[in-house]
């Protein structure tokens, strides 16, 4: 998983309301009220990095430097949330 680099679903919309960001699924023209999103600010700043050319090696690199952690720490915190991004269908390889 480390060298992947994924691309975010074009069917989700993101708003910052105050400090929390929000992903919210849409359908059609209809928003999926059931299944919204709020990112802590380790996933946020992996949401706001995944843009179809950097790799999982890269975000990792910068929530090391960013949140002063761990590898180990790192790379756990990002095979779960990319884990449940792909399983809520909002990213893709």
């Amino acid at each position: 998983m480390p060298g992947k680099i994924y691309k975010k679903n074009s069917d989700i919309v993101t708003r910052k309301i105050a400090d929390e960001l929000f992903l919210v699924p849409i359908k059609g023209n209809i928003a999926d009220m059931q299944r919204i999103f709020t990112l802590n600010p380790v996933g946020q700043y992996i949401w706001q990095e995944i843009d179809n050319r950097k790799g999982l090696d890269e975000i990792r690199k910068g929530i090391i430097e960013r949140f002063d952690v761990e590898i180990e720490q790192a790379d756990s915190d990002i095979r779960e949330f990319i884990s449940e991004l792909i399983e809520a269908d909002l990213i893709r390889e």
